[in-house]
């Protein structure tokens, strides 16, 4: 009978609560089946042994936020846009439409996805960022389609079309109408998740949104977002100063290179305010060739739109940990809870990936101390990047 077990050894093993130092990580069948310092693990005879050299081995990114990278749409061509992310220790990923799409455009894409998701098994759901966000906000806002009321025969077709495929709905509380399109969306896929994004509401309006529909993930948190101003001349208050006071809400943060989507020191501050274990690294990578306006010449991991605003980014997971790390004062290890664990958990998919745990798909990625990846491995085989 072929022996099913493979070792990884002479690794730095990441787990949630720390770091195995020379640690040895056991795979059966696809799944962990245990892990631990070298010295305490045996090595079953005749596994396959895998020496990790030093490497840093943890759990596989987790990219809840992308609409493409690599010249590939995760919209129109979602198995080459995985294919791309791979290359880079991605191993899952939510395909991500956009805000501004065209209902037909919508439509086409999910049923894209769809079925990209019956062989590409990277690609575990859909974000739906908007349409019901406000229009004012984000890259191509000229452009964006989708103002006045909500209707509701067009709004359930698209929650149809979707099932249970869609993980995130970003939505903007001030909207007309959104309460009773949530609560559509939250009955044809009852673990769905709602984000804020693309918005101006107050803390107020959010929370009258009540305890069944209250969102739990900020969109691209300080990007894309508003303060309307308060009687007496004082500073405004928005969606993420909401997000900074709800302990159980979760940032997305692109952190680019440069701090430009998000200052390093406002990174600072609300890795402070969430604290790790709320913290989501995305990389909201997009496809655009548009130029790159000259006063941001030096920016190489950037996009923007026909107006010169920003429009996501060329990032990899890599980066955007080695930037959080440059950044802030994480480490490693707390760059792979940001980058992986949280986002697993944050969207339901926990269970299966996201953390180095006995019984988990062993989606692992070797990396050095500047993130750079050596190894990927899917159901515990290498791939070939």
């Amino acid at each position: 009978m072929k022996n099913t077990y493979t070792a990884i050894k002479n690794a730095h093993v990441v787990l949630e609560n720390g770091i195995i130092f020379d640690g040895v990580i056991l795979i059966k069948d696809g799944k962990i089946c245990g892990f631990g310092p070298a010295w305490e693990m045996e090595i079953p005879s005749g596994a396959e042994c895998i020496d990790a050299e030093g490497a840093y081995v943890g759990p596989g990114f987790v990219d809840i936020h992308v609409h493409g990278g690599g010249g590939a749409s995760t919209c129109a061509d979602p198995a080459r846009a995985a294919a791309h992310f791979l290359r880079h220790g991605t191993t899952s990923l939510l395909s991500t439409t956009d805000y501004h799409m065209t209902f037909d455009r919508i439509m086409d894409s999910v049923r894209t996805i769809r079925e990209a998701m019956k062989d590409t098994k990277m690609i575990k759901g859909i974000y739906m960022e908007g349409p019901y966000t406000n229009p004012i906000y984000g890259s191509h806002a000229d452009q964006n389609p989708w103002h006045g009321a909500i209707d509701p025969e067009q709004s359930h077709a698209m929650v149809d079309a979707c099932g249970t495929d869609v993980l995130v709905w970003t939505i903007a509380p001030e909207r007309a109408g959104i309460a009773d399109f949530m609560t559509y969306a939250r009955a044809v896929n009852p673990s769905v998740r709602f984000a804020v994004g693309h918005s101006e509401a107050m803390p107020s309006e959010i929370r009258a949104l009540g305890s069944a529909l209250v969102p739990t993930i900020m969109t691209h948190t300080f990007d894309a977002t508003g303060r309307r101003p308060v009687p007496g001349g004082t500073r405004g208050y928005g969606p993420d100063e909401y997000c900074m006071q709800t302990p159980d809400m979760y940032a997305e943060l692109i952190s680019d290179s440069c701090g430009i989507h998000v200052h390093p020191d406002l990174q600072r501050m609300l890795l402070h305010a969430k604290g790790v274990g709320r913290m989501i690294l995305i990389t909201d990578s997009t496809v655009h060739n548009n130029p790159t306006p000259a006063h941001l010449a030096h920016v190489t991991d950037l996009n923007f739109d026909h107006n010169g605003g920003i429009a996501g980014s060329k990032m990899t997971m890599d980066l955007a940990c080695r930037n959080i790390m440059s950044s802030t004062n994480c480490g490693i290890a707390q760059a792979f809870l940001m980058a992986s664990t949280n986002p697993a958990r944050a969207v339901g998919l926990d269970s299966e990936i996201g953390s180095v745990a006995i019984g988990k798909t062993a989606d692992l990625i070797f990396v050095d101390d500047l993130f750079r990846v050596k190894r990927v491995m899917l159901g515990g085989k290498l791939c070939d990047i």
